[in-house]
C-alpha cells in the first residue's frame, strides 16, 4: 500500500502527526522546548533577522507582476493556443477570491482599521488622521502586495502545468535552473517545503475562522462561552462538513461553495453600505484609494530602524506579508488550477485588480462603519474589541444597525462557507502536490489532508491561540520565500527560451 504514495506524501505526514503529537504533549512533560516556547523563539529570530527580508520580496514580487502586464511575454497562454478559459469571468474570481481570502477578510474587517485607528504606525491615535491611516494600511495589508506574491507562484504553476505539460507540483517550477534535479532528492524537499508552509498557513486561517464563528456565537448567545473546547467544538463540525465537500469535487463542492460565498459576501457588504453611512463609506473608499496609491512606494519600504521598540510593522505588516507567502503554494496551485487558457496579462490583471478594488470596497464599508461609530456617535466599539477579542468586533458594528440578528447570522454563515471552502480547496492543493501533481486525487489522500490541517489548526489554537498562529504563519513562510525567488528567475528564464523559439518560427516562415 505503501508504494503508491509518493515521497514526499509520506515525508510531509510524518512530519505534521509529529508536530501534532508535540503539540499535543503537556507544557510540564517539556518545559523548555514545547511547541509554544520553540516557536517563540523561531518567530523572535525570523522576525530580528529576516524582517526586511519579506519587506523586500513581497515588494519584489509585486513589482514583477505589474512588469509582466507591459512586457512582450503578456500575450502568451496559459496553455495550447487554441486553449479557452475553463470558468466564467465570474466564477473565476469566486474562486480566487474565496481560497485566496475568505476568512481573513471577515475576521480583519473591522478590528483591522479600528486597531489602527487607535494604536496607528505613526502619530497620535483616536484622530481624524489616524482613521486616515488605519484604512490605507488596511488597503495596503489586503491590496495589491499579496496578490502580487499570489500571481507569481500561480502564474508559474499554470504556465508550467498546462504551457509546458509539467505536472503540476512546485518543484517542476524550477526545472529551467535545477534541470532533472527536480526530479530526485531536490524536488522532495522543494515541493515538501511548499506543503508544510501550505500546512500552517490554511492552519492559521482555520484558527482565525474558528475564533471568530465562537467569537459570533459567545457575542450573541448567552451562556456560550468564546474558548477553546467551543472553538475545537466548531473545528470538529466544520471539518465534517468540508470533508463531504471535498469529496465532490473542483467543479461542484468548490465551485458552488465560492459563489455562494461571493453572494453572501456582497449581499452583507450592500446592506451595510446603504444601512450606514453611505456618503462617509463612499468618500472614505475614494480618497483612500488616492492616498493608499500616492504612498504605496513608501510603504512598501517602511522600516522602523531608529524605533527599535516600536514592533508595530513586525506585528502587522511582516506577519501578513509572511502569511501571504505562507499561503501563496496553497492558493497558487488553486488559482493555476482554474486558469487555464487565460492569457498571461489577463491573468495577472484579474488576479491584482479585481481582488485588491473589491477588499478596498470591504474594508471601507466595515472599517469605515466601526469608525463612524466610534469616531462620531462615541459608540464603544474599541472598549467591546478589548474586553471581548478583536472576533468580536464585527458582531459589535453589526448590532449597531437594523436586521442585527439576521446580519449576525449572515456573517456566521459567510465565515463558516468560507472556512468549508478554504480547508475544501487546501485539500485538493495538498492532495495535489503529494501525488506527482494528480489533478484529481483521491478521496483518501484529501481526507488524510483534511484531518492534518484541522488538527494542525487545532494544537495551534490550544497552545498559543491567535499568537501562535501567526507565528506559525512567519516560520513556514521563510523556505518557500527562498523557492519564489527562484521561481521567478526560472520563469523569466523559460519565458526568454520560448520568446527565441517563436522568433525563429517567424523567421523561418519569412524564408
Amino acid at each position: 500500500m505503501m508504494r503508491k504514495f509518493s515521497p514526499v506524501f509520506i515525508l510531509s505526514v510524518i512530519v505534521s502527526f509529529l508536530f501534532i503529537i508535540w503539540g499535543s504533549i503537556p507544557d510540564f512533560l517539556l518545559p523548555k522546548w514545547n511547541l509554544d516556547n520553540v516557536t517563540l523563539f523561531l518567530h523572535g529570530f525570523i522576525i530580528e533577522k529576516f524582517g526586511w527580508f519579506y519587506l523586500l520580496t513581497a515588494t519584489f514580487f509585486l513589482i514583477f507582476s505589474i512588469g509582466l502586464i507591459f512586457s512582450k511575454y503578456g500575450s502568451i497562454k496559459l496553455g495550447p493556443e487554441n486553449s479557452k478559459p475553463e470558468y466564467s469571468n465570474l466564477t473565476w474570481f469566486a474562486m480566487l477570491f474565496s481560497a485566496g481570502m475568505g476568512i481573513g477578510l471577515v475576521f480583519w474587517g473591522v478590528a483591522e482599521p479600528m486597531y489602527h485607528y487607535s494604536a496607528p504606525p505613526i502619530g497620535e491615535g483616536l484622530t481624524d488622521d489616524s482613521a486616515k491611516l488605519a484604512l490605507r494600511y488596511a488597503f495596503f495589508h489586503w491590496g495589491l502586495h499579496p496578490w502580487g506574491i499570489y500571481a507569481v507562484i500561480a502564474l508559474a504553476l499554470a504556465y508550467f502545468t498546462f504551457r509546458k505539460e509539467e505536472n503540476g507540483v512546485v518543484s517542476n517550477i524550477l526545472r529551467p535552473l535545477f534541470g532533472d534535479r527536480v526530479d530526485g532528492k531536490l524536488g522532495i524537499i522543494i515541493n515538501f517545503i511548499a506543503v508544510f508552509a501550505t500546512v500552517f498557513g490554511v492552519a492559521t486561517s482555520l484558527g482565525l475562522g474558528a475564533i471568530q464563528i465562537s467569537g459570533g456565537f459567545s457575542y450573541l448567545i448567552p451562556g456560550i462561552e468564546n474558548n477553546f473546547t467551543t472553538q475545537l467544538i466548531i473545528i470538529v463540525i466544520v471539518t465534517l462538513l468540508f470533508m463531504l465537500s471535498a469529496q465532490t469535487g473542483l467543479n461542484r463542492g468548490i465551485k458552488y461553495l465560492s459563489n455562494i460565498n461571493v453572494i453572501l459576501a456582497i449581499s452583507l457588504l450592500i446592506f451595510l453600505l446603504f444601512a450606514g453611512p453611505t456618503n462617509f463609506i463612499m468618500d472614505l473608499f475614494t480618497t483612500t484609494l488616492g492616498s493608499y496609491i500616492q504612498n504605496l512606494p513608501s510603504m512598501s519600504f517602511r522600516m522602523t530602524p531608529f524605533h527599535t521598540d516600536n514592533t508595530w510593522v513586525q506585528d502587522w505588516t511582516i506577519f501578513y506579508w509572511a502569511w501571504w507567502i505562507a499561503w501563496a503554494p496553497f492558493v497558487g496551485t488553486f488559482i493555476a488550477r482554474v486558469s487555464k487558457g487565460r492569457t498571461i496579462r489577463e491573468f495577472i490583471i484579474g488576479v491584482l485588480a479585481v481582488p485588491t478594488i473589491f477588499g478596498a470596497l470591504w474594508f471601507s464599508v466595515f472599517g469605515g462603519s466601526s469608525i463612524f461609530l466610534e469616531h462620531f456617535n462615541n459608540e464603544p466599539i474599541l472598549e467591546i474589541m478589548n474586553e471581548k477579542g478583536m472576533e468580536v468586533a464585527l458582531f459589535a458594528v453589526l448590532e449597531k444597525y437594523p436586521l442585527a440578528r439576521v446580519t449576525s447570522g449572515l456573517a456566521i454563515l459567510l465565515i463558516s462557507t468560507f472556512f468549508i471552502t478554504s480547508a475544501d480547496s487546501a485539500t485538493f492543493v495538498l492532495g495535489m502536490q503529494t501525488t506527482n501533481g494528480n489533478l484529481n486525487p483521491s478521496s483518501s489522500i484529501k481526507f488524510i489532508w483534511g484531518i492534518i490541517q484541522s488538527g494542525a489548526a487545532a494544537i495551534l489554537l490550544y497552545t498559543g491561540g491567535l499568537e501562535a498562529l501567526q507565528r506559525a504563519s512567519i516560520i513556514a513562510a521563510l523556505p518557500f520565500a527562498v523557492i519564489m525567488i527562484l521561481t521567478v528567475f526560472s520563469l523569466v528564464k523559460s519565458l526568454q527560451n520560448e520568446n527565441i523559439v517563436q522568433y525563429k518560427v517567424v523567421q523561418k516562415e519569412k524564408d
